[in-house]
């Protein structure tokens, strides 16, 4: 398994062999075949939590993909009863970032047969996200939605299952990213200076909401400019800018959580990607033993999808 052996960079990584303990009650033991990586991964061991030294070694990893090789009593995901060779993905799991873990049951949850190792792994945390925004930001179909941060990891699910569901989408994206919004069903705009006056001339009956996955100033004051209610823009990541009115998701102060959304979105993601509605590009793998590369191309901002750890 991977682990941080102190605060700092990716440079703190290291590999630790260790004996997977057998499932206890309520727990399965699961072969890992992909592990995604996500930013929140490296933030964890940078110290920016908190440096307790007695929480080292730390575990790297939160989202993976694999086969159950090892069942405890009782152990039921929200899916069903769980048996060993079931296909499964699960999220959250600290230490994700292993050939071999044990999870609780309760977030462990079947993999379709039509999807990849690799896609699955990395589509529950970004995808509940998205979902999570959608449902918070009341988007319906008919209406305009602005999405910023669209080539993103939350960006691309929440502008793919916008556009499933009729709403007219505009997404920010750098340069390069332009025509991957556009084969998405996104009207694609670059960000920048003049973004309020593109996204007002691609939208002039109007935004009705906005999805931030960026958290840059010109994200929120671009939507503040456009969308008339101030709730109906929704952020994970601008949690300094929560006087303004806005709507604040996920693990930061005064945000809402979302639990239940987040917990119950594989339901809606998985079909969706088996079903070909719903694509999550997957621009790298790296072997275990190469986790500091997977995570300074994470950090860089710029993979062009998700990236993720083949044991």
């Amino acid at each position: 398994m991977v682990v941080a052996t102190a605060y700092g960079g990716p440079e703190v990584l290291s590999m630790l062999e260790r004996d997977v303990a057998a499932p206890g009650p309520g727990e399965v033991t699961i072969a890992v075949r992909a592990s995604a990586v996500n930013p929140i991964d490296y933030k964890l061991y940078s110290g920016a939590f908190g440096t307790d030294p007695e929480k080292l070694p730390l575990p790297v990893g939160l989202e993976l993909a694999g086969v159950i090789t090892a069942v405890g009593e009782g152990a039921q995901g929200p899916g069903g009863p769980l048996s060993i060779g079931d296909e499964v993905v699960a999220y959250p799991v600290p230490g994700a970032a292993a050939s071999e873990v044990s999870a609780p049951a309760r977030v462990v949850v079947p993999k379709p047969a039509g999807i990849s190792f690799e896609v699955a792994s990395g589509t529950l945390l970004a995808g509940g996200t998205a979902v999570h925004a959608l449902a918070v930001s009341g988007v319906k179909p008919g209406e305009t939605l602005l999405v910023h941060g669209g080539s993103g990891a939350v960006g691309v699910v929440a502008v793919q299952l916008a556009v499933a569901e009729g709403i007219t989408v505009l997404a920010t994206g750098g340069a390069r990213n332009q025509e991957l919004l556009r084969s998405f069903g996104a009207i694609p705009l670059e960000y920048g200076p003049g973004l309020l006056d593109r996204v007002r001339a691609a939208a002039p009956d109007g935004v009705a909401a906005a999805i931030d996955a960026v958290g840059t100033d010109e994200a929120i004051d671009v939507s503040l400019e456009l969308v008339a209610e101030p709730s109906r823009i929704v952020s994970a990541v601008a949690f300094g800018r929560g006087d303004t009115g806005i709507t604040l998701i996920g693990g930061g102060p005064g945000a809402d959580p979302g639990t239940e959304i987040r917990a119950d979105a594989w339901r809606r993601l998985l079909p969706a990607i088996e079903a070909g509605t719903l694509r999550i590009p997957v621009a790298r793998d790296y072997p275990l033993a190469r986790t500091a590369d997977a995570h300074r191309l994470v950090a860089d901002g710029h993979a062009g999808g998700k990236v993720v750890l083949l044991p």
